[in-house]
This record gives structure tokens, sequence and C-alpha cells, in this order.
């Protein structure tokens, strides 16, 4: 095996720079979508279905920022590992990345469900709204996104909240606030659904705190590289 392969199996990946966006672009995809949904689809289960004739672009619109959604959630998964580091646990980490791609996962299935009844409205606008396959499904997308989905991002929170409180490598602030919310996401959606809203809110707030501090990191080792580069040339002169 010559030199130059072994550097290049031991030189390790550098998280992109960029990847530290990809929870603000989550966050604010997610929060256009549900606003967008919560505007559109009535809360109740016993519906007529006339939201699918007055809302349906909407709804479609909605429906497509999903995945750009998924994709850029998958990355905020990256950047909070890449934050850990070393310190990352086997058991907690686990469990924030298990529940966080079942989020991600009945959240593009409940996706999925409302593409499908849109689509058949298309095919058969009349009086789907009474029928056993829209009754179906409407109560299958509710359940997917609101009592299993979100809750798993409830879990996702509070896994992550307990990393931090042990590793330290978030404000403590972050972290009341983060069970806080996995309180309200596990335990709130039952008083209002606009509640879902907190989490692609916290994760806005965790993604610009990273950004910060990512910021600060890198002024001070580029101060520190400074100070250590105007030494060595004094030693030279000397």
């Amino acid at each position: 095996m010559t030199e130059e392969t072994i550097n290049l199996t031991q030189r390790r990946l550098k998280t992109p720079r960029a990847a530290a966006l990809a929870g603000i672009i989550f966050a604010i995809l997610f929060i256009i979508s549900i606003v967008l949904i919560r505007i559109s689809i009535p809360e109740s289960l016993n519906d007529s279905g006339t939201w699918l004739a007055d809302n349906s672009g909407r709804i479609s619109f909605a429906i497509g920022l999903v995945p750009f959604a998924g994709i850029a959630f998958l990355w905020f998964l990256g950047v909070i590992r890449d934050r850990l580091g070393d310190f990352e646990d086997r058991f907690f980490s686990t469990v924030f990345f298990g529940s966080g791609l079942l989020f991600i996962a009945m959240t593009f299935v409940s996706a999925a469900v409302a593409g499908t009844i849109l689509n058949i409205f298309t095919v058969q606008p009349e009086g789907l709204g009474q029928t056993p396959t829209y009754a179906f499904n409407r109560v299958f997308m509710y359940l997917i996104i609101n009592v299993y989905g979100l809750r798993m991002a409830g879990v996702f929170m509070m896994s992550l909240g307990t990393i931090w409180i042990k590793t330290k490598v978030m404000p403590r602030l972050l972290v009341f606030l983060t069970y806080g919310l996995s309180l309200v996401l596990m335990l709130g959606l039952n008083l209002s659904l606009w509640m879902s809203l907190a989490f692609p809110g916290w994760v806005l707030v965790i993604s610009v705190t990273i950004l910060i501090l990512n910021f600060r990191r890198r002024k001070t080792l580029t101060t520190a590289e400074m100070e250590e580069t105007s030494s060595t040339d004094r030693t030279i002169l000397d």
C-alpha cells in the first residue's frame, strides 16, 4: 500500500459549512407547509371534504415542500452528530437518530396519503367526501403525523436534550427549552394542532445557535493561528 493510499484512507471528511444552514431551510419549509395545511384542512375528522375543491392548489404546494424539508432535515441530523463529535453516546444517539428518521418517514407517509386523496379527487370529484376511501385516508393521514410522527419529534428533542445536558456541547438554556417543547409536542397536540409549529421553531433556534457557535470557534482558531504565526516569525527574527 502506497503512502498516498494510506493518507487517503486516513483522511477524514469535513462537514460542509453550508450543512449548518440545513436546519434553517428545514424549519422554513416545514413551517410554510404546516401553516398552509392547517389553514386549508379542518381539524375535525368529520368534514365532508369540501376543502379538496376550495384549497387543492394550496395543499398541493404544501405537499410539494415536504420532500425538500425532509432532505434538509437529514442534513440537520448530520450537523447535530458532527457537533457531538467524540462525545456521542451510543444509547442516546440511537434513540435520537432513530426517532428523527421515524419522524421523517411518517411525515412522508402523511404527505403521500394527502397526495393520494387529491389525486382521487381529480378523478372522482363528486361525492368523494362521503366514501369509505376518503374516511380511511383522512383518519390515517391525521393519525400518522399528529399522533405518531410529531410525538417521535418530541422523543427526538428529549433524547437530544439529554445528550446535551451530559456533554454540555449546547447552552443549558437551550437544553431546558428543548425539554419544555418536547413535552408540548408529546402532550399538547391534543389541545391544538398549531402546537406542531414548536418543532420547526426549535430546529430554527438550534440551527442559528450552531451557526453562531461555529463562527465563534472559527474566529478563535483563526486568532490562535495568527498568534502562533506571529510568535514563530519573532523566533526566526531573533
